[in-house]
């Protein structure tokens, strides 16, 4: 049988061509403000107090989705996309250090949502038109003690309660797509067999190519959503040929 190939996707810059929070503080006139407060507040923190000023100005949930819904992503990155998720063995999630209203209201617009099969990122909800942003991991009541993350969110953590539940599953193996200084943590918890693709002249590239001994994936960098879909779909079709070829080569001891 074919083994499972789970793509692992960061969300701003890296889906998207930019970062959601800091599309949004600009776009809608909050640049001023967020840069008072950018010293005071966790990054989650400062973007849930963004939303309360916006509600505050009287701007509904609606203009903060048609804001999101401007925010620049490569026509090949959808596709990349849409051709992952049809090809057999392939599961595609998301890990962000964003939000469930922004990923999904991205996603929505690209015809992407029904793509995914898990999205794990700072919740968000709608309390009296307001929207408000939580942290994915909560510092106080159950910090995830990792020094290589922001408080909010470890990465690492989460892939290794993935790579849990999918070695449950037999053969599998990971796809990481990510750009930030974020990123860096799960990719340390790859292992052989698995890939892990940085977005060449960010922070988590620079980071590989300054720890590389550190890294047990396959590194592929690459620049822009045309490579992105060329080398994510040549690695996933890759992987499903070898693993064809060796079922095929070793034939289950049942058979007779």
């Amino acid at each position: 049988m074919a083994g499972t190939t789970v793509v692992m996707f960061d969300f701003d810059h890296t889906m998207i061509e930019d970062n959601s929070d800091t599309w949004i503080v600009e776009e809608m006139g909050l640049t001023h403000l967020f840069n008072q407060l950018r010293r005071t507040l966790p990054w989650t923190a400062l973007m849930d107090r963004m939303m309360e000023e916006l509600h505050s100005q009287g701007k509904t949930i609606d203009e903060i989705g048609e804001c999101l819904r401007r925010v620049p992503m490569s026509p090949r990155t959808v596709s990349a996309i849409k051709k992952a998720k049809a090809l057999p063995g392939c599961e595609l999630r998301i890990i962000s250090d964003a939000n469930q209203f922004f990923i999904e209201t991205t996603l929505k617009h690209h015809g992407l949502f029904d793509c995914f099969s898990e999205i794990v990122t700072n919740p968000s909800i709608v309390e009296g038109g307001r929207l408000k942003i939580l942290p994915c991991h909560d510092s106080v009541s159950s910090p995830h003690g990792c020094n290589l993350c922001p408080p909010n969110l470890c990465k690492g953590l989460v892939i290794e309660q993935i790579q849990a539940s999918i070695s449950e599953k037999g053969k599998s193996r990971i796809i990481y797509l990510g750009d930030g200084r974020g990123d860096f943590c799960p990719s340390l918890k790859l292992g052989e067999g698995d890939y892990v693709m940085p977005r060449k002249n960010f922070p988590l590239w620079k980071k590989i190519c300054d720890n590389r001994k550190l890294i047990k994936a396959e590194v592929h960098e690459w620049s822009n959503g045309e490579e992105l879909e060329r080398i994510l779909i040549r690695l996933i079709d890759t992987k499903y040929n070898e693993d064809n070829f060796e079922a095929s080569s070793n034939p289950s001891q049942f058979n007779i």
